[in-house]
């Protein structure tokens, strides 16, 4: 049967509708319906072969949110079914053999199905496939389809520090960026139980902020900005894709603070040895969960009422939902209804 996809010919777009006929399906795959994806800032990266990776036409998308139409011969039937809503992220597969699938960090693994850099095969379509069904999720009854997109990327990028690095619901935490990732890590970590700053370069984010769940709010380009929290926070989450004072926001850490960077800044990230030595301080990076954190964090949001904040787009006008996040318009995340 026919598949339509949203292909990218060149840096930059435009979308043009392709067709193609699917390959036979391996026995751990799964063949999704699709019927909306989330537009991560990732998504405009490869379109716009922001990093030098992309290999045209580029087929991006990778929050997928569908209906199962097809599984292979070896997917357990009593986990999915044919007709199930499920979600479909930005790994959709492992090799479930190396150190790291067999410890329950498949997102580690060196040969997973990456739908971020697979170039084609992304969810701007009408069937995405995922490589194996143990990375296929099923979407909770009470989370909506629009909604359900982005906890696929953003989500569970969000949520797993909490349970890497121990945050506990008396710390106090702080997120740097109010925007796609960080307006859902204020909602995870309210609910969590810990006490909520956000800070941010712009103002006029602060109601928007506490209407996520934020206590406090601090606001970079004021004359005080980071010097009243410093010495306060007992885990940071930086969720924006720029170049940060490093030292000012370790600053902000009290001893054996972690500072966790989640965005992806445009330079090197440097950072003095008396920021992180003195205070036993640490400094980590991180990526999207594995199946198990992501089932966690869907179950997490369904029963804490946790919601993306979305705008949604029909996929005729798919190269101006492009533009609205290239432009970093969206409020707080796009999604493409398929």
């Amino acid at each position: 049967m026919t598949r339509r996809a949203y292909a990218v010919e060149q840096a930059g777009g435009p979308v043009q509708v392709r067709e193609y006929e699917p390959e036979p399906l391996g026995p751990l795959e799964v063949e999704v319906a699709v019927t909306h994806s989330g537009i991560c800032h990732t998504d405009l990266g490869m379109i716009d072969d922001e990093w030098g990776i992309s290999n045209f036409p580029v087929v991006a998308g990778h929050e997928a949110v569908g209906v199962v139409e097809a599984l292979g011969d070896a997917v357990d039937r009593t986990r999915l079914a044919v007709g199930q809503r499920v979600g479909v992220g930005a790994t959709a597969g492992s090799c479930f053999a190396c150190e790291w699938c067999l410890s329950g960090r498949q997102q580690l693994c060196p040969a997973k199905d990456n739908v971020v850099v697979r170039g084609t095969g992304g969810a701007f379509a009408s069937h995405v496939r995922a490589g194996d069904w143990r990375h296929v999720q099923p979407i909770p009854d009470v989370i909506a389809s629009e909604h359900a997109g982005p906890f696929l990327c953003a989500g569970t990028t969000v949520f797993p520090p909490l349970l890497h690095h121990s945050v506990r619901p008396t710390d106090r935490v702080a997120v740097v960026g109010i925007g796609g990732l960080g307006h859902l890590a204020i909602q995870f970590l309210a609910k969590w139980g810990c006490h909520v700053t956000a800070i941010s370069s712009t103002p006029g984010k602060s109601d928007d902020a506490r209407r996520f769940g934020a206590h406090d709010f601090v606001a970079t380009n004021e004359g005080t900005g980071l010097d009243r929290v410093s010495n306060s926070f007992d885990f940071v989450l930086s969720t924006v894709s720029a170049d940060l004072l490093w030292d000012a926001y370790l600053a902000t850490l009290r001893p054996r603070g972690t500072l966790c960077v989640l965005g992806l800044p445009n330079g090197a990230l440097t950072v003095t040895p008396l920021s992180l030595l003195p205070g036993e301080r640490t400094l980590v990076g991180g990526v999207t969960g594995s199946p198990t954190e992501t089932r966690q964090m869907l179950d997490f949001a369904a029963r804490h009422d946790i919601r993306p904040q979305v705008e949604v787009f029909p996929a005729t006008r798919m190269d101006e939902a492009l533009d609205h996040v290239r432009r970093g318009r969206a409020h707080y995340r796009a999604v493409l209804e398929l």
